[in-house]
């Protein structure tokens, strides 16, 4: 039996992103794919408590059924690994192909990673993909060798247990240089919110801001690779505890000298 697949994304179930993942990895398997009926970018691993969710089979066709969910990304991974995949056995989660990078400290914001961390916490490899291109019409050319080649590792090799994926792919005029592996880079939002004022004389704000980098020159980091035309590859772990902050915060917080 071929392996299952299941995919999600942030953009919504009929964006040109997942459409390019949908056609790379029906190379490797038989796909369920539940994606939200709405754009849902930000939403991170936010869930539907209060409202019903339903679900719209948008096509089904062998190796194929694609669903939409009046829900979050997070919404759809759980609705789809806990009802959609009926018996069967998930032997990888994708999520993508996001218009725009999940970059830095984005992967706190991003519903794509939203996808793969609640994967990851069900113990299946999963893998988010994002572009550095938010428009409708981008060409995901560039991207399909490269989705095709890490599916393609991590159903063979697997990840590490709570481990997902976090991988963006830079779009460069000149080719793709390589590929590295990074962390996210450190760094903050600065000038979020643009005032406006509407037809009627009453204000409101729009998201824009600019993130500025802790450290622009740090080769270790997504930013500074992807500027330079590489495709970064990030671990992300679902446990965010600070193991390393533990014995400080002991003492100083709790008093605890042990």
């Amino acid at each position: 039996m071929r392996p299952l697949i299941f995919i999600s994304n942030d953009d919504g179930y009929n964006y040109p992103g997942l459409k390019a993942l949908i056609q790379v990895a029906r190379e490797f398997g038989d796909l369920i794919v539940a994606a939200p009926l709405n754009h849902q970018s930000g939403k991170a691993s936010s869930i539907t408590m209060a409202e019903p969710l339903r679900v719209l089979k948008k096509k089904e066709e062998p190796g194929l059924t694609l669903y939409a969910v009046n829900g979050t990304p997070t919404d759809c991974a759980k609705l789809g690994l806990g009802v959609l995949v009926g018996d069967r056995k998930v032997d990888l989660v994708l999520s993508g192909v996001n218009h725009g990078f999940n970059h830095g400290n984005s992967v706190l914001y991003s519903g794509t990673l939203g996808v793969v961390m609640e994967a990851a916490m069900a113990g299946l490899p999963s893998v988010a993909f994002s572009f550095g291109n938010y428009a409708m019409d981008a060409d995901f050319t560039s991207c399909l060798p490269i989705m095709r080649n890490v599916i393609a590792k991590v159903l063979d090799k697997g990840l590490p247990k709570n481990v997902c994926l976090n991988v963006n792919i830079p779009d460069v005029d000149d080719g793709i240089k390589g590929t590295k592996i990074a962390i996210t880079a450190p760094g903050k939002w600065t000038n979020t919110w643009e005032h406006r004022v509407d037809p009627r004389g009453l204000d409101y704000y729009w998201m824009l801001g600019n993130y500025e980098e802790d450290n622009p020159n740090d080769d270790r980091t997504d930013f500074y690779w992807l500027r330079k035309g590489y495709v970064t590859v990030t671990p992300v772990h679902v446990d965010q505890t600070d193991f390393d902050a533990l014995d400080l915060i002991a003492k100083t917080i709790l008093g605890n000298d042990q």
